[in-house]
């Protein structure tokens, strides 16, 4: 760090109390351009022909200043990008110098989509059953939760009321008895299976077309097994004739609606605006030339700043026989508008790389691509 008043030539090796916060001390890269960007800013203001009234110490703050600045606005375009792909992620992660997919958010939107349909999602499906009696068709299950939930709000998902299966009341005509068939029915496989003649003796298609026509028959000519279900009251047809359990499976109405959902057991914080989205300030050494070059124009414009402060304090200085007129207010007004450009330029570029301007000029070029394509003249075919 220089010890003297005012640049004293040549930049000391970067120490991290040389620097107000000290984000990127531990980087060899920003440690030695530090030291080359400030011997670089004296000598554009003017050393050493002119003194430059800064010491080493600021220097190096308005070149981690430009940095933290350079890494911001770059961070404030990303999060603006990505926004909705970054929302529900947890707040533990570090997005910087990360691509972020859209996959995420995608598979967030169809887990809900796939809570609803009972395919996937972050809540868990219950299961209970109620005692059916011959005398009652209608059940509220609703007093069935407050008895077995602590009185929390459950909504039904699947009921369990059907008849027996078709495939269960098959009819073979075709299967045979006696022990004749028996080592064929081995041979294929099938010996363990009743009655699995059918199976050798008919295409797949007629077992198909029998177990439709017994589920045909039970649809009209019998009282269908199905149920109504309103405000988790349950009407059961056909009216019971025994007793039975009757099992459903459900959730619970505030796991379903809770807006803090978390998914497969994560407990983090999750990302909910752009306040508490991790972009952290970008390491030094990763940063393109092309970063490091404004990042240095941008140090410059901070120091001249400073050094306009500094010759304000004293308009003038008088000398023998006359007085000189500092440039403070001069340098102040220059280091502004070369701040302004440069912020404009940066989001100006960030912007023109943005996904949407990128998926424009891709679908205007295939446009023009296939513009092109069709003033090819077509081959003619002699034959």
């Amino acid at each position: 760090m220089a010890t003297g008043i005012i640049w004293p030539g040549s930049g000391s090796l970067l120490e991290a109390e040389d620097t107000p916060f000290s984000f990127y001390t531990t980087d060899d890269t920003y440690v030695s351009h530090s030291v080359q960007t400030a011997v670089w800013a004296a000598k554009r203001l003017g050393y050493p022909i002119m003194d430059v009234e800064l010491q080493g110490a600021q220097m190096y703050a308005c070149f981690e200043e430009s940095v933290t600045e350079y890494s911001a606005i770059v961070n404030q375009y990303n999060i603006k990008e990505n926004m909705m792909t970054l929302q529900g992620a947890p707040t533990s992660s570090n997005f910087t110098h990360t691509v972020v997919s859209d996959l995420g958010r995608a598979i967030t939107v169809s887990d809900n989509y796939g809570q609803e349909a009972g395919v996937g999602g972050s809540v868990d499906w219950k299961m209970g059953s109620i005692e059916v009696s011959s005398s009652q068709q209608v059940y509220d299950l609703n007093v069935w939760a407050s008895e077995n939930e602590s009185n929390k709000a459950i909504e039904i998902k699947r009921v369990f009321h059907e008849g027996t299966p078709a495939i269960a009341r098959y009819f073979d005509p075709y299967a045979g008895t006696g022990l004749g068939y028996q080592n064929m029915l081995d041979g294929f496989g099938w010996g363990g299976m009743s009655p699995a003649i059918t199976f050798t003796m008919m295409p797949v298609y007629a077992d198909l077309l029998r177990t439709q026509a017994i589920e045909l028959n039970d649809q009209i000519r019998k009282s269908a097994y199905t149920f109504e279900l309103r405000n988790n009251k349950i009407r059961i047809f056909p009216n019971p004739t025994t007793s039975y359990k009757l099992w459903f499976e459900y959730v619970l109405k505030g796991d379903k609606d809770n807006p803090l959902q978390t998914r497969f057991g994560e407990t983090s914080d999750r990302v909910s605006d752009y306040s508490n989205v991790p972009y952290d300030n970008m390491e030094y050494q990763y940063v393109n030339d092309v970063g490091k070059q404004w990042i240095r124009k941008y140090g410059l414009a901070l120091s001249k700043e400073l050094l306009g402060m500094v010759r304000s304090k004293y308009g003038s200085i008088p000398i023998p026989n006359a007085e000189t007129t500092l440039d403070g207010d001069t340098l102040r007004s220059e280091a502004q508008t070369e701040k302004e450009f440069l912020v404009i330029q940066l989001r100006e570029n960030l912007e023109a790389a943005s996904r949407k301007v990128m998926l424009e000029a891709d679908s205007e070029e295939a446009t023009r691509l296939q513009e092109k394509l069709q003033k090819v003249p077509l081959p003619i075919y002699i034959g």
